[in-house]
């Protein structure tokens, strides 16, 4: 016997010890089992004295059946025996690494024969955050994790990963899959522009009103009706065929007699009406369209001559002129996703609205419009621009299936590398990759019936407590988090900076791998955010080697401390050889 219950207090049992300590292996994290009255407790070891110990419980064991948590408390008469190995792969083990149903992360690092790992349907099926420090482990962990659970047989041919990959790191971790499985399809798209094949494309019109008002940096309320205006312009002034002809001359009649009797000078008003009228026109109306007057016909350039008197003579019959072009019942609605344009067309289309707002007019509400445009200027004179120029029309729904297929064989794992952009243009394509595969599983006719993990390799650099939630009202990635899992989208987060994730996001999370975590901050936040989580295990995060991580969560029996199984191949994370490189 190990010892006798000495004191009951909350959740842990002190005993006072009947062995020699020091004649006896380490103690500490060690199970015991609490024999009572038929009852079987569970406890592990937290710590030991010379004479006595504390016992955290942690469960009971019901027919031979281990079942987290108890209802009640072991009495003093109980006996206290450190558990036999037979036990204790039902307290913190997996059954079968081979099963469909579980899935090996590591062995445990107190009783390295016992195989540890979760359970694949609540692991998979709940947000999961993968934190600890820089160098701590993080991304050999989820490696093994994906890499465990493709090369089972069977194998989810069903499931879809979108790695959103910081650094590029994961190609080389998951493209050897393949080779062991010819049904298994992973496929990688670049951001590096110097590639000709498999860069970013994202269709621009695709793009809501939201996801511009990200990509444009929107600051204000205020700047998202004219971003809204011109984003249903860009549908008209896209458009080639015939039949949007009136729909558009209509808009550019209206916008010239807004100059024309905005109360200026003449010749300004001259000047204005002859600028805009140069670069928005059509073949129904433009500066050479004719202008029939009695007994003769002239251009309207001519009619905006300005006579000795300093007066648009014309003026009354330009206005009449142009009142015949204008539609009153057409109503103008954003665009439906059918019609391509360009990232120049939405440069155009907002030109025109800020003459169509008198914006220009304005020098208030100009400086505030002005941000906009100059970032729209700014991409389409980089090369960021190359993303948004896509070869052809694509659907929605087509798009979506270049995304999460190769041809005609389900693609399992779309690893996207970003590691070519700076973090605002990374933060943006994150958060329309997430926005269109949010939206996709959201209008399924079956809900959830294509699950899709959305992973975020370095999270702390993309979800984040930003403005998106006072400009348009959420945040993409805590909308995922709290809707996402009933429509199938699910998050994983890694970070070694959880304290600069948002609150929102991981407060979702519900299955953790805990590596080395020291910054007070990151502790301090984790403790504070993550649910259930107790003073035990966060003092076990401040101490972790390398490689060894902490499971926490429902998919697994217990918080358990693993020794994580090495990725086969590795992720390219590994720090820089410096002696190698220097001698």
């Amino acid at each position: 016997m190990l010892g006798k219950i000495i004191e009951v207090e909350g959740n842990s049992v002190s005993i006072e010890l009947l062995v020699d300590v020091d004649a006896v292996q380490s103690l500490v994290n060690l199970f015991v089992l609490m024999n009572d009255k038929n009852r079987n407790y569970v406890g592990e070891i937290q710590s030991v004295s010379n004479k006595t110990a504390r016992i955290s419980l942690v469960g009971e064991f019901v027919d031979s059946n281990f079942l987290p948590g108890v209802s009640k408390k072991p009495s003093f008469g109980a006996k206290v025996n450190l558990i036999s190995a037979a036990y204790i792969n039902k307290i913190i083990g997996i059954d079968n690494v081979n099963s469909r149903s579980e899935i090996q992360i590591g062995n445990s690092v107190i009783y390295p024969d016992v195989q540890v790992g979760g359970r694949v349907n609540t692991l998979f099926s709940n947000h999961l955050a993968i934190l600890g420090s820089s160098g701590s482990g993080k991304s050999c962990g989820f490696a093994t994790l994906v890499q465990n659970l493709f090369r089972k047989n069977p194998f989810p041919k069903n499931a879809s990963f979108v790695v959103i990959d910081s650094f590029g790191e994961y190609e080389t971790a998951f493209r050897s899959l393949s080779e062991s499985n010819p049904d298994f399809v992973f496929k990688n798209l670049t951001t590096n522009v110097r590639q000709s094949q498999n860069v970013v494309k994202i269709p621009l019109w695709l793009l809501t009103l939201d996801d511009l008002a990200i990509l444009l940096g929107v600051k204000k309320v205020t700047q998202i009706p004219i971003l809204e205006k011109a984003l249903k312009y860009v549908d008209v002034f896209a458009r080639k065929d015939e039949s949007i002809l009136e729909y558009k001359t209509s808009i550019i009649a209206k916008a010239l007699l807004e100059i024309l009797t905005s109360g200026r000078a003449p010749s300004q008003l001259r000047d204005q009406f002859i600028s805009v009228l140069s670069r928005y026109n059509t073949e129904m109306l433009n500066l050479d369209t004719p202008v029939n007057q009695p007994g003769y016909v002239r251009p309207l350039r001519q009619c905006l001559l300005i006579d000795e008197s300093g007066k648009i003579r014309a003026m009354d019959l330009i206005i009449e002129f142009l009142n015949d072009y204008i539609k009153e019942d057409i109503v103008l609605k954003l665009p439906d996703k059918t019609y391509p344009y360009s990232l120049d067309d939405l440069a155009y289309a907002l030109e025109f609205a800020l003459i169509d707002e008198g914006i220009l007019r304005n020098e208030v509400l100009y400086n505030d419009i002005y941000y906009i445009k100059s970032n729209l200027d700014s991409l389409c004179n980089s090369s960021d621009r190359m993303f948004f120029d896509y070869p052809g029309y694509i659907s929605e729904l087509d798009f979506m299936k270049t995304l999460l297929y190769e041809g005609t064989k389900k693609c399992q794992i779309l690893n996207i590398n970003i590691n070519y952009i700076d973090d605002r243009m990374a933060k943006n394509i994150s958060k329309i990759f997430a926005r269109l595969l949010y939206d996709f599983c959201k209008g399924l006719e079956r809900r959830a019936s294509v699950p899709v993990h959305i992973v975020l390799e370095e999270a702390h650099r993309y979800v984040q407590n930003d403005n998106d939630v006072n400009i348009i009202g959420y945040n993409i990635f805590d909308r995922v988090a709290k809707e996402g899992r009933k429509y199938g989208v699910l998050l994983t987060l890694i970070t070694q900076r959880p304290s600069e994730l948002s609150e929102t996001s991981l407060s979702q999370c519900t299955n953790f791998l805990l590596f080395k975590m020291i910054h007070p901050n990151d502790v301090s936040f984790i403790r504070n955010v993550v649910a259930d989580i107790t003073d035990d295990t966060i003092e076990r995060i401040k101490v972790l080697t390398p490689g060894n991580c902490i499971l926490f969560g429902p998919a697994f029996k217990l918080p358990t401390m693993v020794k994580a199984i090495m990725p086969n191949p590795a992720p390219m994370s590994s720090s820089c050889d410096v002696e190698n490189l220097w001698f």
